[in-house]
């Protein structure tokens, strides 16, 4: 009998959750959350993500929901991770770039791991000036990477994927 792999089994099992049951996230989620973004890789081990936690009532979220087209899935998440690169952090901007894709993706792996829902919310940066101005940041020390959204799970999220050939330049 073939023993699964749990990192293995977590990467095929995470789905983009964007409903929320509303549920308070615990601290002790969001600090093993931030912890598994801390521990990505990085260029030079430079580390230039920097995190700011929005919990559910905090008036910043709604300022923020103003600043997407996934309005609803801000304003019902119980928790939002913004993800930032500190400019200063930086050596190498596309390197820099895959890390704080890293660090993303490890806290998504934790948060599943914790049974919690979460989503990648990329096209917020389309509005990065405005989102910088509802959060009262600096966008000469900080980049906007993403925000995450956290919640309990209203329903489990579903994907497909593409078979592997369709996605390989050669055949192995």
């Amino acid at each position: 009998m073939e023993r699964q792999n749990p990192v293995l089994t977590a990467i095929r099992e995470r789905r983009s959750v964007r409903r929320y049951t509303g549920d308070p996230v615990t601290r002790e989620e969001l600090l093993r959350i931030l912890e598994a973004g801390r521990w990505a890789p990085s260029g030079l081990n430079n580390q230039p993500w920097r995190f700011l936690v929005i919990q559910a009532g905090d008036t910043r979220q709604e300022a923020l929901a103003s600043c997407s087209k996934y309005a609803p899935i801000l304003r019902s998440a119980s928790a939002l991770i913004c993800v930032f690169l500190d400019r200063e952090a930086m050596y190498h901007e596309a390197k820099d770039h895959q890390s704080a894709g890293a660090c993303i993706q490890n806290m998504l792996l934790a948060a599943h791991a914790l049974d919690l829902g979460g989503v990648w919310l990329g096209e917020i940066i389309n509005h990065s000036p405005q989102v910088m101005d509802a959060l009262s940041l600096d966008s000469r020390l900080l980049e906007l990477q993403a925000v995450i959204a956290l919640g309990r799970p209203a329903h489990p999220g579903v994907s497909s994927r593409k078979e592997l050939a369709e996605l390989l330049l050669e055949e192995l």
